[in-house]
């Protein structure tokens, strides 16, 4: 592969871009630690909002999401998942927040685009989700993961002024 560079950074012959000031991007993302990309997505159903029980550490009830996969936008990521996790295809598709708090993901530092949605179909659990259910503010699950009840929080105070 031939490799045309610059006094800033190198394009191989496919055209992608492999230096960047002088480093490889390689190099970059050992030496560099970023937050990592990730959706979540509120979908109203029937007559709540959709939890999914995690399979997976950390353990509890989480709104349904994951993380963005390379070459993929957000919106997309936001669909993918929905459909992974509980079944659901989503219509109307809104921007609601993005949270950033670096102890919101016990694992590593994420920041979340979350979305807003209505679900369609039928909710059945999948993926890494063990169960679904629909909730309310009222009935929300005592255990949930993440800064997840915050996001919820939010998203009732919205929606109880929207009304």
């Amino acid at each position: 592969m031939r490799v045309i560079r610059s006094s800033t950074g190198g394009i191989c012959a496919s055209g992608k871009i492999t230096r960047y000031m002088g480093k490889s991007f390689k190099k970059m993302a050992k030496e560099y630690k970023n937050p990592i990309p990730t959706v979540d997505i509120l979908i109203a159903h029937k007559e709540g909002v959709v939890l999914i029980e995690r399979k997976n550490i950390p353990y509890g009830w989480a709104i349904p999401g994951g993380y963005v996969d390379y070459n993929e936008s957000v919106e997309t990521t936001a669909y993918r998942e929905a459909k992974e996790e509980t079944n659901l295809d989503l219509e109307d598709l809104q921007l609601f927040n993005v949270y950033s708090e670096p102890g919101r993901d016990p694992r590593h530092h994420t920041i979340t685009i979350v979305f807003t949605a209505k679900g369609k179909g039928e909710l059945k659990a999948g993926d890494d989700a063990k169960n679904a259910g629909i909730y309310t503010q009222d009935n929300l699950p005592s255990e949930i993961a993440f800064d997840h009840a915050k996001v919820l929080e939010d998203y009732f105070v919205r929606k109880g002024r929207d009304s």
